[in-house]
């Protein structure tokens, strides 16, 4: 249960899934990649590269 609430946390905050996946010990990132699912805090946050274009 720990290291599921650390997992979210770390992904909450915005760290990358494959400094997460390191930080936790899983040898596989398929295993991190579990918790992304609920991970939506920061969406809202994400600008787009093509947001920054002038056209």
């Amino acid at each position: 249960m720990f290291k599921t609430q650390l997992c979210h946390s770390f992904l909450e905050s915005g760290v990358d899934l494959r400094y997460t996946q390191e930080l936790l010990g899983h040898s596989s990132s398929k295993t991190t990649e579990i918790y992304t699912h609920i991970t939506h805090k920061r969406w809202e946050k994400i600008a787009s590269p093509l947001d920054k274009l002038n056209i």
